[in-house]
Protein backbone atom coordinates (compact mmCIF):
# COMPACT_ATOMS: atom_id res chain seq x y z
CA UNK A 1 0.00 0.00 0.00
CA UNK A 2 1.60 3.59 -1.02
CA UNK A 3 1.72 5.93 1.92
CA UNK A 4 -0.27 8.78 1.16
CA UNK A 5 0.54 10.85 4.18
CA UNK A 6 3.62 11.86 6.85
CA UNK A 7 2.48 12.41 10.63
CA UNK A 8 5.40 13.93 12.47
CA UNK A 9 5.23 14.11 15.84
CA UNK A 10 6.44 17.62 17.60
CA UNK A 11 7.84 18.57 21.04
CA UNK A 12 3.96 19.28 22.34
CA UNK A 13 1.91 15.92 22.64
CA UNK A 14 -0.69 15.93 20.24
CA UNK A 15 0.54 18.44 18.10
CA UNK A 16 1.25 16.90 14.53
CA UNK A 17 2.33 18.11 11.08
CA UNK A 18 0.72 16.30 8.40
CA UNK A 19 2.66 16.01 5.12
CA UNK A 20 0.90 14.71 1.97
CA UNK A 21 2.43 12.56 -0.76
CA UNK A 22 2.19 14.40 -3.87
CA UNK A 23 1.57 13.38 -6.96
CA UNK A 24 3.03 15.63 -10.13
CA UNK A 25 3.20 15.45 -13.89
CA UNK A 26 2.67 17.57 -16.95
CA UNK A 27 -0.66 18.58 -15.52
CA UNK A 28 0.33 19.60 -12.38
CA UNK A 29 -0.15 17.67 -9.26
CA UNK A 30 -2.52 15.62 -6.67
CA UNK A 31 -2.86 14.86 -3.08
CA UNK A 32 -4.83 14.60 -0.27
CA UNK A 33 -5.40 16.75 2.20
CA UNK A 34 -7.81 14.76 4.49
CA UNK A 35 -8.14 10.89 4.66
CA UNK A 36 -9.88 9.49 8.00
CA UNK A 37 -8.70 6.01 7.72
CA UNK A 38 -4.74 7.81 7.70
CA UNK A 39 -5.56 10.33 10.45
CA UNK A 40 -7.46 7.66 12.83
CA UNK A 41 -4.46 5.10 11.98
CA UNK A 42 -2.12 8.14 13.27
CA UNK A 43 -4.19 8.88 16.60
CA UNK A 44 -6.24 11.88 15.26
CA UNK A 45 -9.81 10.70 15.89
CA UNK A 46 -11.66 14.10 15.63
CA UNK A 47 -14.48 14.81 13.44
CA UNK A 48 -14.71 18.02 11.53
CA UNK A 49 -18.00 19.99 11.03
CA UNK A 50 -16.96 22.89 10.12
CA UNK A 51 -14.43 24.49 7.79
CA UNK A 52 -13.01 28.35 7.89
CA UNK A 53 -10.93 30.31 5.46
CA UNK A 54 -9.06 33.63 5.72
CA UNK A 55 -7.08 36.16 3.38
CA UNK A 56 -4.38 38.30 4.66
CA UNK A 57 -1.93 40.52 3.99
CA UNK A 58 1.80 40.47 4.72
CA UNK A 59 2.69 41.22 8.55
CA UNK A 60 -0.79 40.40 10.03
CA UNK A 61 -0.69 37.99 13.12
CA UNK A 62 -3.98 36.26 13.89
CA UNK A 63 -4.22 34.90 17.62
CA UNK A 64 -3.31 33.60 19.81
CA UNK A 65 -6.79 31.95 20.30
CA UNK A 66 -9.07 29.29 21.40
CA UNK A 67 -12.00 28.34 22.72
CA UNK A 68 -12.50 26.57 25.88
CA UNK A 69 -15.18 24.06 27.80
CA UNK A 70 -17.19 22.37 26.18
CA UNK A 71 -16.55 24.60 22.90
CA UNK A 72 -13.06 23.89 22.99
CA UNK A 73 -12.01 22.70 19.06
CA UNK A 74 -8.90 21.19 17.56
CA UNK A 75 -8.53 22.09 14.03
CA UNK A 76 -6.15 20.97 11.12
CA UNK A 77 -4.88 23.89 9.49
CA UNK A 78 -3.45 24.75 6.21
CA UNK A 79 -2.14 27.23 3.58
CA UNK A 80 -3.74 27.41 -0.30
CA UNK A 81 -1.45 30.20 -1.14
CA UNK A 82 1.16 32.13 0.09
CA UNK A 83 3.28 31.02 3.24
CA UNK A 84 2.55 31.37 7.27
CA UNK A 85 4.19 30.72 10.46
CA UNK A 86 1.64 28.73 12.27
CA UNK A 87 1.66 28.95 16.22
CA UNK A 88 0.31 26.39 18.36
CA UNK A 89 0.69 27.10 22.34
CA UNK A 90 -0.12 24.83 25.22
CA UNK A 91 -2.96 26.18 27.27
CA UNK A 92 -3.59 23.03 29.39
CA UNK A 93 -4.11 24.18 32.70
CA UNK A 94 -2.22 21.14 34.22
CA UNK A 95 0.48 20.31 31.25
CA UNK A 96 3.68 19.50 31.76
CA UNK A 97 4.13 21.96 28.64
CA UNK A 98 1.93 24.55 29.50
CA UNK A 99 3.17 28.28 27.70
CA UNK A 100 5.42 26.13 25.55
CA UNK A 101 4.82 26.63 21.62
CA UNK A 102 5.56 25.17 18.36
CA UNK A 103 6.02 27.29 15.19
CA UNK A 104 5.93 25.40 11.75
CA UNK A 105 6.19 27.44 8.17
CA UNK A 106 2.99 25.99 6.15
CA UNK A 107 2.86 27.24 2.29
CA UNK A 108 1.36 26.34 -0.57
CA UNK A 109 4.82 24.96 -2.26
CA UNK A 110 5.12 22.29 1.07
CA UNK A 111 1.24 21.83 1.45
CA UNK A 112 2.08 20.52 5.52
CA UNK A 113 -0.99 20.49 7.48
CA UNK A 114 -0.56 21.33 11.22
CA UNK A 115 -3.08 19.54 13.29
CA UNK A 116 -3.87 21.42 16.61
CA UNK A 117 -5.80 19.45 19.50
CA UNK A 118 -7.61 20.86 22.17
CA UNK A 119 -6.83 23.11 24.83
CA UNK A 120 -3.79 24.98 22.75
CA UNK A 121 -3.69 28.05 21.20
CA UNK A 122 -3.49 28.80 17.63
CA UNK A 123 -2.20 32.31 15.91
CA UNK A 124 -0.34 32.31 12.76
CA UNK A 125 1.42 35.00 10.66
CA UNK A 126 2.22 36.28 7.57
CA UNK A 127 5.48 35.71 5.77
CA UNK A 128 4.25 36.12 1.84
CA UNK A 129 2.43 39.20 0.23
CA UNK A 130 -0.85 37.56 0.43
CA UNK A 131 -2.20 33.83 1.79
CA UNK A 132 -5.00 32.47 1.94
CA UNK A 133 -5.36 30.08 5.12
CA UNK A 134 -7.90 27.44 5.49
CA UNK A 135 -8.61 25.31 8.35
CA UNK A 136 -10.71 22.61 9.91
CA UNK A 137 -12.40 22.47 13.23
CA UNK A 138 -14.20 19.62 15.25
CA UNK A 139 -16.50 22.08 17.43
CA UNK A 140 -18.88 24.68 15.85
CA UNK A 141 -17.77 28.44 16.33
CA UNK A 142 -19.74 30.23 19.84
CA UNK A 143 -18.60 33.37 20.46
CA UNK A 144 -18.92 33.28 24.07
CA UNK A 145 -16.38 30.46 24.82
CA UNK A 146 -13.56 32.38 22.87
CA UNK A 147 -10.35 33.16 24.77
CA UNK A 148 -7.15 35.06 23.43
CA UNK A 149 -3.63 35.48 25.01
CA UNK A 150 -1.71 38.35 23.55
CA UNK A 151 0.65 37.38 20.37
CA UNK A 152 3.45 39.44 21.49
CA UNK A 153 3.25 38.18 25.36
CA UNK A 154 6.75 38.09 26.70
CA UNK A 155 6.45 34.52 28.16
CA UNK A 156 5.68 32.72 25.41
CA UNK A 157 8.37 34.69 23.39
CA UNK A 158 7.19 34.06 19.70
CA UNK A 159 9.47 35.02 17.26
CA UNK A 160 6.39 35.90 14.50
CA UNK A 161 9.43 36.38 11.79
CA UNK A 162 7.89 40.05 11.21
CA UNK A 163 9.66 43.24 12.35
CA UNK A 164 7.31 44.87 15.13
CA UNK A 165 6.96 47.91 13.13
CA UNK A 166 5.02 45.50 10.39
CA UNK A 167 2.88 43.66 12.34
CA UNK A 168 -0.88 44.22 11.96
CA UNK A 169 -3.43 42.82 14.02
CA UNK A 170 -6.64 43.29 14.98
CA UNK A 171 -7.56 45.46 18.40
CA UNK A 172 -8.84 42.44 19.64
CA UNK A 173 -5.84 41.10 19.76
CA UNK A 174 -3.95 44.23 20.90
CA UNK A 175 -6.02 43.97 24.01
CA UNK A 176 -5.78 40.23 24.33
CA UNK A 177 -4.73 39.20 27.81
CA UNK A 178 -0.99 37.85 29.38
CA UNK A 179 -0.38 34.08 30.00
CA UNK A 180 0.64 35.64 34.09
CA UNK A 181 -1.97 37.29 33.97
CA UNK A 182 -4.45 34.48 33.13
CA UNK A 183 -2.42 32.55 35.79
CA UNK A 184 -2.68 35.10 38.96
CA UNK A 185 -6.34 35.40 37.86
CA UNK A 186 -7.76 32.13 36.57
CA UNK A 187 -9.39 31.84 33.16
Amino acid sequence: MVKKMNFIKTELPGVIIVEPKIFRDDRGYFFESYNEAEFVKNGITNRFVQDNQSKSSYGVVRGLHCQTGNHAQAKLVRVLYGTVLDVAVDFRKNSPTFGKHVAVELSDENKRQLFIPRGFLHGFSVLSDKAVFAYKCDNLYHKESEFSISFDDPDINIDWRIPADKIITSEKDRIAKRLKDVLNNGR
